[in-house]
């Protein structure tokens, strides 16, 4: 510890507690940060996305500096800027002559490959520490993950709770149940009290980042303002705060529920804080439990919320390293059609599909059904290429950072990995869309019809998706019930789903408004 050590923190590494830093020293070692073009351009990032972390960067270097730590920082349009980590790392070890690089381990796979190439091309030791913000350690969740014959979040996740003693009485878990999700299932109306996100007015720093990105990446996708996210733990803890108070106790009932022109109904919007460091998934999960244990939130909403943390997020991310440089390319069914231009224009008739997309483009953001059950389904009964939708998800959420995105997308919403993720397709026809909303009702396409010229789309091709990949899925035991209904069909009403389910799919190809 006697020599003096480069400290590299990333974009989304923005605390105090991260590994790098755990022993870091004021008066001797150097905190390196960088904002970056090839990390901004790896995929052209929502306007709000790029916003959201060379903002917070930003802050949490001058928090740094404050406090009295030494940071060479370097922002995006400083004269002779390093575009990628590499170029970065190489110039700094230059002008400070650290004896050693210490990192925490990038979230990606594509950084950490860059990363492990220093130790060879450096002249310096290179250190890289675990990312300790998880749960479960890479190693952990391979030893839980050996030898099962399927990996489904719902086991893993009870030797998360168990491990962190959340929501746990004794070895029990509080309540009596361990999972929820079953009465998380009710449809929201207009009538109820909806509360907003905490939002923050922009402070110079912000406005600085907004002008410099409506400059630099004015042909990316989305809105650029109006911008009201957090961009400090400071007001990171604010939110948190509003959620838990204003917003939890109805997050469970309402959580798969969506309604035009409301677009964050009882959800925390919290995850990019989460993702960026600015909040620990931990205190998080601890404030939720608090309400629950003060009698101020109900279980139902409670569990829920906190599966999505030490449950889902820390599986994903297990999952996602798990799965290999060529996770992202599985394409399960073949799917090869290209992505229609709705999902970056809105311009469609179909509701539901219009109000994801154009929220998505203004807020950066849509709740966790949109994103499944609205634009996610639509990619996969219409046969969209799955590595189209995985780079779609990647661009346009403020909160999609690789390891959490992908598994989502390919495992998940596209089912392109066969089933190593999810037990069976998420497919479903307009009904589930109407069940769970009320974006059918001004809809210019009838949920009630099946295959007439102004029926759903969805209704269509949701029997056409299950009719061509028959051979595919007759055998998961999870949709033998539709495969059954399906063959007791009259051979007219199957051909005329099949021929209505074509015509949609020409529309989209020859480029059409569907």
């Amino acid at each position: 510890m006697s020599g003096k050590r480069l400290i590299l923190i990333m974009g989304d590494q923005l605390s105090r507690d991260m590994s790098s830093l755990k022993d870091a020293r004021k008066t001797k070692d150097v905190i390196l940060m960088g904002e970056l073009w090839d990390e901004a351009t790896s995929v052209k990032h929502h306007k709000k996305k790029i916003i959201l972390v060379l903002s917070a960067m930003r802050h949490f270097a001058e928090e740094l500096k404050q406090d009295g730590w030494r940071v060479d920082y370097q922002k995006l349009d400083d004269r002779q800027a390093a575009r990628s980590f590499t170029d970065l790392v190489k110039k700094t070890v230059k002008k400070h002559k650290p004896d050693t690089l210490i990192i925490t381990g990038p979230s990606e796979r594509r950084v950490r490959k860059e990363v492990e190439r220093w130790k060879k091309e450096l002249s310096v030791n290179v250190e890289i520490r675990p990312d300790d913000r998880f749960v479960a350690s890479h190693e952990e969740f391979e030893s839980w993950a050996e030898g099962r014959k399927q990996l489904r979040m719902e086991y893993f996740y009870r030797e998360m709770r168990k491990k962190t003693g959340i929501l746990m009485e004794g070895d029990k878990p509080a309540g009596g149940d361990w999972n929820y999700d079953k009465e998380n299932r009710k449809p929201a109306s207009a009538d109820l009290f909806m509360p907003s996100p905490k939002q923050f007015k922009p402070d110079d720093i912000t406005i600085d980042v907004i002008n410099l990105v409506k400059e630099k990446f004015g042909d990316h996708f989305g809105d650029a303002e109006p911008f009201h996210f957090a961009v400090t733990r400071k007001h990171a803890l604010k939110a948190l705060d509003h959620f838990i108070r204003e917003a939890l106790p109805r997050f469970g009932d309402f959580q798969d529920a969506m309604l035009t022109g409301e677009r964050f109904l009882y959800h925390s919007v919290l995850s990019a804080y989460i993702n960026i460091g600015l909040l620990n998934p931990i205190e998080v999960c601890e404030r939720a439990e608090d309400a629950y244990r003060s009698g101020d939130a109900p279980i139902n909403a409670v569990e829920g919320f906190i599966r999505q943390i030490i449950g889902w997020r820390e599986y994903i991310r297990g999952m996602y390293w798990r799965g290999g440089d060529d996770y992202v390319r599985q394409n399960f069914f073949e799917n090869t059609r290209k992505l229609p231009d709705f999902y970056w224009s809105g311009e469609t008739d179909m509701t539901c599909i219009r109000e994801a997309v154009t929220q998505t483009r203004e807020d950066a953001y849509a709740h966790h059904i949109q994103r499944l059950m609205v634009t996610g389904l639509f990619a996969m009964l219409a046969g969209i290429n799955p590595y189209d939708v995985h780079e779609w998800y990647l661009i346009v959420y403020f909160d999609a950072f690789e390891w959490v995105e992908a598994p989502n997308v390919i495992g998940m919403s596209q089912y392109a990995d066969g089933g190593e993720l999810g037990s069976k397709p998420y497919a479903a026809s307009g009904a589930y869309i109407n069940r769970m909303s009320d974006y059918c009702k001004n809809c210019r396409y009838a949920v009630s019809k099946k295959t007439e010229e102004d029926a759903c789309p969805f209704n269509t091709l949701y029997w056409d998706f299950l009719a061509r990949n028959e051979a595919k899925l007759k055998g998961n035991p999870r949709l033998g019930q539709m495969y059954r209904t399906w063959a007791k069909m009259e051979k007219g009403t199957k051909l005329s789903y099949r021929a209505r389910a074509r015509a949609i799919l020409e529309k989209l190809d020859a480029g059409e408004r569907v």
